[in-house]
């Protein structure tokens, strides 16, 4: 059974998690001074932690790797400290890889507010006009459910299917190992039970948990098939993140599911439920049933088809899916 709150040592980076441990997050984040990259309503959150930075840059919308480049001539400091969503983390992440291939060594921070899982990988794009394509991951976590699982339940939901696509996933990948697969399937369990409870009121600890032990997991063994067609519908057609996951992992892990039957058996177990049926459920909180509903039209299908089908992040869910695969999948969730 894993305690409400806990400190976990992993190799290089630290993880805080439990309700209130923002109050806590100046400390653990090595005390004042840092940089700190936020939004203007994120830093709302927590305004101890904007009190304590030594500079505050507030992240505007944008391509990640756009936006790091941008930031890249203005940001300093040895610590960056992400304060917001998946972007924020990526964005952070992006700019302390490009200070330290540039020899500024700088670590990366975050206190998310989202569900994203971007805290726990060293998964992000390359800042434009760095020097390197050196990655890395977040030293220090600072992770209360009372940020990450604030949002309402739409948006919480559509977290959750990101989540649950990257438990999903992640013992799919050709790096799959036991660690990340029982961190995926203690990910799963809890994502499905935070839905479940009597009063409608999604358990949020539980689902904050869950998306932290999925963002370990995925970190861990990589991605593939399902978040390659996510990040496409993100990247190519505009929507938001959160809802492509929503509104494709109903038809993902189906096709995930005749490529690996164990791990999609261990992840209905895991789940109490057939997965396909578990991420309609989110996708119905969501709001976010079809594509269509995201303002993407039929004629836009077949080009995010083309872009995702030159993803080598394909290769990790073998046999690798083809263009045809691709649009299917994308006209069924039409």
């Amino acid at each position: 059974m894993i305690p409400p709150g806990f400190t976990w040592h992993d190799g290089e980076r630290t993880i805080r998690f439990g309700p209130r441990v923002v109050a806590e997050a100046v400390d653990v984040l090595g005390g004042p001074g840092y940089t700190l990259l936020t939004t203007e309503r994120t830093g709302k959150l927590a305004p101890q932690v904007v009190e304590a930075a030594a500079a505050v840059h507030h992240v505007p919308h944008g391509l990640v790797e756009d936006v790091a480049g941008d930031l890249l001539p203005h940001v300093e400091g040895d610590r960056l400290v992400a304060l917001g969503g998946g972007r924020v983390v990526d964005v952070a992440k992006s700019l302390a890889a490009a200070r330290t291939a540039a020899g500024a060594p700088t670590r990366a921070m975050a206190i998310p507010t989202t569900l994203s899982g971007a805290e726990m990988s060293g998964g992000h794009r390359i800042a434009q006009g760095a020097v390197s394509d050196l990655r890395v991951r977040c030293a220090v976590v600072v992770h209360d459910p009372a940020l990450s699982a604030s949002q309402p339940v739409p948006a919480l939901a559509a977290g959750a299917a990101n989540a649950l696509g990257h438990a999903a996933e992640a013992p799919c990948t050709r790096a799959a190992n036991p660690v990340s697969t029982l961190a995926a399937l203690e990910a799963a369990r809890g994502i499905g039970d935070a839905f479940r409870r009597r009063d409608g009121e999604p358990d949020r600890q539980r689902l904050a948990l869950g998306a932290l032990l999925a963002g370990y997991a995925i970190g861990s063994a990589g991605l593939g098939l399902h978040h390659v067609l996510a990040q496409t519908l993100v990247r190519a057609a505009g929507a938001a993140h959160g809802q492509a996951n929503a509104v494709l992992l109903a038809h993902t892990v189906e096709a995930l599911a005749w490529r690996f039957p164990a791990a999609a058996a261990a992840l209905e177990e895991a789940l109490g439920e057939d997965p396909a049926a578990a991420a309609g459920r989110m996708a119905t909180l969501a709001g976010a049933e079809r594509i269509r509903e995201l303002g993407i039209g039929a004629d836009a299908l077949p080009g995010c088809a083309d872009v995702a089908a030159e993803r080598a992040e394909l290769d990790a869910t073998p046999p690798r899916a083809d263009r045809a695969e691709i649009l299917a999948i994308y006209e069924s969730a039409w």
